[in-house]
């Protein structure tokens, strides 16, 4: 067991620093200072896990007592403040990094929240929150819409999918390295594979009548 959660601490370490990224570039863009750059690194590496921490009890949350976790959201900071003018050329990068987060982040989620006891209808939305969170406090931040709301992307689609797979194999017992690993990689292929064929998802139903009368 304290191996698993050596193995989740790592696996989270990684989420936050490639959420931390997007999040400083995203300050970058907007001409923000340093400590903005930093601050929303910090909100996007860590927002969804605390968001998460408090839903489930887990409290002080991860986010602003794990002395690791907060220094790696802030050298992603950094990382982005010094680099990027070279980063920003490398924007497909970035959305490769932010859809790994967004798959790490998930499987975390639900691995934590069954560890405190919630249920798997509860662990699927701790799930969710900690794979979207962060990005959608710095959208907001920001003054973007969300990317969870723009333009129907299949963002919290193959999330939700993702975290609902997780807790089956928690379930049924079966969730280890190479299962949740598994996981991992389908949320972070469905997302590219979205992007890359410009999947959306279906809009407001118009109604039979409208369709048939091409208005």
């Amino acid at each position: 067991m304290e191996i698993l959660q050596d193995a989740r601490h790592y696996l989270e370490l990684a989420a936050v620093f490639c959420a931390a990224l997007s999040g400083g570039l995203a300050a970058v863009r907007k001409s923000y200072d340093v400590f903005s750059v930093l601050l929303l690194a910090w909100v996007t590496g860590l927002g969804g896990g605390i968001i998460r921490d408090v839903l489930i009890g887990a409290t002080p949350p991860v986010g602003i007592t794990s002395w690791d976790l907060v220094l790696t959201s802030l050298l992603g900071g950094l990382v982005i403040q010094f680099f990027h003018p070279r980063l920003e050329r490398m924007r497909r990068g970035i959305t490769v990094l932010d859809a790994g987060a967004l798959a790490m982040f998930v499987v975390v989620g639900v691995d934590k929240g069954l560890d405190h006891g919630v249920g798997p209808l509860a662990a699927v939305f701790v799930g969710l929150i900690t794979g979207i969170g962060g990005g959608l406090v710095r959208d907001l931040l920001v003054g973007e819409p969300p990317i969870v709301l723009r333009e129907r992307e299949l963002y919290a689609i193959p999330a939700t999918f993702g975290a609902v797979v997780t807790v089956v194999l928690a379930e049924q017992g079966v969730l280890g390295y190479a299962t949740g690993g598994a996981v991992v990689v389908g949320i972070f292929v469905v997302r590219l594979v979205s992007l890359r064929m410009r999947w959306r998802a279906p809009g407001p139903w118009q109604g039979f009548g409208r369709r048939r009368l091409g208005t």
